[in-house]
Order: C-alpha cells, then structure tokens, then sequence
C-alpha cells in the first residue's frame, strides 16, 4: 500500500464554495434532471501512518437543495422527498476507509436521509494538493454513487402512460471536494 505524505496528516475543512455536492436522476424517463446543495460542511481527518484511520463527516443542509427551478427545488423540500422541516440535513459518518489504489479509496459509512440511515460504499478519487494563492493547502477529490432513493424513504412519483414513472429510483451521488487544511486557513 503507498503511503501517504505526513504533510497531508491533519484536519481539512470542505470549501464549500468550490465544493459541489450534487445529484442526477431520469425525469419521464427520458431527459436527467440536476441539482446539488448548496450549504455543505466537510471534515476530513487524514492519519498519514494509516489511511484506514481517517475519517469522514459531512453535514448538509436540505434547504439548499437546488435544480434550477424554484418550483421543483419547493416539491423536493416537502414531505412528498426530503421532508426539510422534520430532516433538516442529510449526514454521512465514514465507519472505514481503504485505499484501493494509490489515488483511490473507498470510503465506507453511514448516510442518514430523512432519519432512515444506510451504509454506504463511496469510491473517491485524490486528484492532488496544490497550494493557493492565499497560501492555503487545498486537496481535491472527485467520485460517484448510485443510490435507490427509496431505500431511505424518499418514495413519491407518478405513473406515466407508458408504463415508467417520472422520477428514477436510482440516483447518481456526484462529489466533487476541495478541501484545505485547517492550520493553513487564512482568517
């Protein structure tokens, strides 16, 4: 197993401004529908002597949710998907995570949606550290996941004519992090 710099060891702190934690599913069976949440936290603890020791968390906001239609982005925050009110964040807590190559890990852990939690597989790609302009250490990782959404009660829909309905039960989880390690957060 490659090991990882002792320089990454450490707390990192999602950017959520270049931070996007999104989503895609088929609408009508035909075309796929977008969107991601705007209000994100993330905490990544690299242990560099043990990568399996990390550890993941990640807090979001339902209310941020966001397709780019006021109208549809309203029905996603009633009790019809996300219930916003009564489950106000969507939460993933890494129980384990292996590196299965030298840039890539799995990160297994708990998703809680709408107050129904499931463990998932999450393959996450590093795509490198760079220092910023502000001096900051920013590390970058990408991955996907697909998910059925009924799983975790998220199971309104309509029946179409032709025998599919209007929203897929697989969703496809779309993740792509920066992060920047916390003691070299400028203030």
């Amino acid at each position: 197993m490659p090991e990882i710099d002792p320089t990454y060891a450490g707390e990192w702190r999602f950017d959520p401004a270049h931070t996007r934690l999104g989503f895609s599913t088929r609408h009508a069976m035909v075309t796929k529908v977008r969107g991601s949440f705007n209000d994100v936290e993330g905490v990544i603890n690299v242990n560099a002597e043990d990568p399996t020791e990390s550890s993941v968390n990640v807090k979001i906001q339902v209310a941020s949710i966001d397709t780019r239609n006021a109208q549809r982005d309203e029905h996603l925050r009633t009790n019809d998907f996300f219930d916003a009110p009564h489950y106000p964040e969507i939460t993933f807590t890494s129980t384990r995570i292996d590196q299965v190559e030298e840039n890539s890990f799995i990160v297994n852990g708990d998703l809680t949606i709408r107050g129904v939690t499931k463990e998932i597989a999450v393959p996450l790609e590093f795509v490198g550290v760079e220092r910023d302009p502000m001096g900051s250490l920013r590390a970058g990782f990408e991955g996907s996941r697909r998910i059925d959404r009924k799983d975790f009660g998220l199971n309104w829909n309509v029946a179409l004519d032709s025998g599919g309905v209007l929203v897929s039960d697989r969703i496809l989880l779309e993740f792509e992090i920066s992060c920047i390690k916390t003691e070299d957060q400028q203030s």
